[in-house]
């Protein structure tokens, strides 16, 4: 019994990475309907952002996870210059194919360009503890306080975050954007200030995400937000790409798969069964266990 509430322990821990990476795909394409795919990389780029901050933290007298308010505005200010030089050219002119394209593009473009710098180059830099070591024993399982941690400021960024959207102006007139950008414009709203603002915190979130995950894995590579990025891709559309309640859902479903599947059926295969899910989701129900299927208009 220890064991299986063990692995749930991790499962959760791991699902609420995976959630807030996933809340970042969900923005941007419930606004533009564009997935993202250089979204993993931000995470890459708040990662190297603390690794650089932390020492100038410590020299402060603060601790570590405090580096996470600069990677905020270092991923946010990566996020909004590339809608404005990469993403808004292309929808303007472009198809969604382009735009496609377009992500994957610069999701290299920000890989290669990391290991072009002499600071960081191709090897893995080890970063320092980000929260403080020890936890408790609750009937025989061990929860770590990095744990408690993760869950918990995971599930309050998703709830601040689902209040913002629903009762604030902004959140309002993101949802307004994302359901109609013609009537948007006939209400007064500036759309394209909109689209930067939700760039901007999908990818002040991923900063968030870098924490939580050089919390658990204390190392940065230029790749490290590739497989990431692209289960937590899974993640949206496995609870409804779109709804932010979805990316949630998915993210706690495929981390408590790979959990589950490490610990009784083998590590070899979480990732495996992680992308059987999208396939399967996809055929059965493509739109996500919240998503609605709409109609397109021809």
């Amino acid at each position: 019994m220890s064991t299986f509430i063990q692995t749930l322990i991790v499962g959760l821990r791991l699902g609420s990475i995976y959630a807030l990476v996933a809340l970042g795909y969900t923005m941007v394409y419930g606004i533009i309907r564009l997935i993202n795919f250089a979204h993993g990389d931000f995470i890459m780029v708040g990662g190297y952002t603390m690794i650089f901050t932390i020492p100038i933290t410590f020299a402060l007298g603060l601790p570590a996870w405090t580096s996470v308010l600069l990677a905020i505005i270092v991923c946010a200010a990566v996020g909004v210059s590339t809608e404005l030089v990469a993403y808004r050219p292309i929808r303007k002119r472009g198809t969604s194919m382009t735009a496609l394209i377009t992500a994957i593009a610069v999701s290299l473009l920000l890989e290669n360009l990391a290991q072009a710098i002499p600071a960081i180059g191709p090897n893995p830099i080890v970063a320092s503890q980000i929260f403080g070591t020890g936890g408790f024993t609750v009937a025989g399982v061990t929860m770590e306080w990095t744990t408690v941690y993760t869950i918990v400021i995971s599930a309050v960024v998703m709830v601040v975050l689902y209040q913002f959207t629903q009762k604030t102006k902004l959140g309002r007139a993101m949802r307004c954007v994302s359901e109609d950008k013609e009537a948007s414009i006939l209400m007064g709203i500036n759309v394209n200030n909109t689209i930067v603002l939700t760039f901007a915190i999908g990818s002040g979130l991923s900063a968030i995400a870098a924490l939580m995950y050089l919390a658990q894995y204390p190392k940065v590579y230029t790749t490290m937000g590739a497989l990431l990025g692209l289960k937590a891709f899974v993640a949206a559309v496995l609870g409804g790409i779109g709804f932010i309640p979805g990316a949630m859902l998915g993210g706690l479903i495929i981390g408590l798969v790979e959990s589950f599947t490490t610990s009784y059926v083998s590590s070899s295969m979480a990732d495996t069964f992680v992308f059987l899910i999208l396939i399967v989701v996809l055929i059965l129900k493509p739109a996500g266990i919240l998503g609605k299927n709409v109609g397109e208009k021809v």
